[in-house]
């Protein structure tokens, strides 16, 4: 790959990850207005999972193995039915685009306090970023917003703490390798969330809008396919730490676009709640930042003295 080539691909990557990501939580608040908000998450991964994994069998990927589909579809379930559809039905209560992002930056939290289940230690630091996540969740309950939709509330942390619960187990399952694994994961969200769909007797009582057509679209063809295949690239280019920094802009991105084009307010209880919760994640994120640096240092170390 030419060297003038790979900078613009990992600044288009990264973009990709803060916008597109950033973006599909007002992307939702569109297409509830015009879908039913399981059916709308059920379409767009059951129609995403398709295209993918249709591509890639015809890349000559071989089919999942019946382990591997039955770990995929555990996985999907927490994730994408549980999780994005939590948000989704979070959303469809009334929960503001922008504070439904920054319920979900908790996920890190989460993700450590499950990592115990399984005998990941964690630090001083990781244990400060903890308690201060666990203030910030405090401020944005305090916030207008998630107390005028308490069902909200427990939807979105409900999915932060599944998606979180689904990313652990998934490191001691057998899944399907490389971007067939996201593609297995989507197709057996997607038609949990199509069954759910169903079971809850959810009706279309007019036909989609073009806008919510057109939010239906972008998350399926940005949202599910484009953003995910960047982030595949980006971490395999650079340090996992970097990759998953848009755990820390995504907030930032949503509650800029709510505000800007769906006129949603942030009261000073949930701007607090941003700055609170963005630092826990950074504090998080610092551990294994600093653990990838004294890595690359030895390693230069060993090519030096090999």
């Amino acid at each position: 790959m030419p060297a003038r080539r790979a900078p613009l691909l990992l600044i288009g990557a990264f973009l990709a990850l803060y916008l597109i990501w950033g973006s599909t939580y007002l992307a939702i608040r569109i297409g509830v207005e015009s879908w039913p908000p399981l059916l709308m998450a059920g379409i767009r991964f059951v129609v995403a999972g398709a295209l993918m994994y249709g591509f890639l069998r015809w890349r000559g990927v071989p089919n999942p193995s019946w382990q591997e589909w039955k770990s995929a579809a555990a996985v999907g379930f927490l994730l994408l039915s549980c999780g994005n559809g939590g948000v989704t039905l979070a959303e469809d209560l009334g929960v503001a685009s922008g504070v439904a992002a920054l319920a979900v930056a908790t996920v890190p939290l989460f993700a450590l306090l499950f990592g115990l289940i399984w005998g990941q230690r964690t630090t001083r630091l990781e244990w400060s970023g903890i308690v201060l996540g666990l203030v910030g969740i405090g401020l944005l309950n305090l916030g207008s917003n998630l107390q005028a939709s308490p069902m909200g509330a427990a939807l979105i942390l409900f999915a932060a703490a599944a998606w979180s619960f689904g990313s652990m187990w998934s490191k001691n399952l057998t899944l399907p390798s490389g971007p067939m694994a996201s593609a297995a994961e989507m197709l057996a969200g997607g038609v949990a969330l199509l069954a759910g769909s169903l079971l809850s007797g959810e009706r279309l009582v007019a036909a989609p809008t073009l806008a919510g057509w057109g939010a239906l679209a972008y998350l399926v063809v940005f949202g599910s396919i484009i953003a995910f295949s960047a982030y595949l690239y980006l971490l395999k280019q650079v340090r996992p730490a970097a990759a998953t920094s848009y755990a820390y802009v995504n907030p930032v991105v949503a509650v800029l676009l709510g505000i800007g084009f769906a006129g949603e307010t942030i009261g000073l209880e949930e701007g607090l709640a941003m700055l609170v919760i963005i630092s826990a994640v950074v504090l998080i994120g610092l551990p294994q930042w600093r653990q990838q640096q004294a890595e690359r240092k030895a390693d230069g170390l060993r090519e030096q003295t090999g």
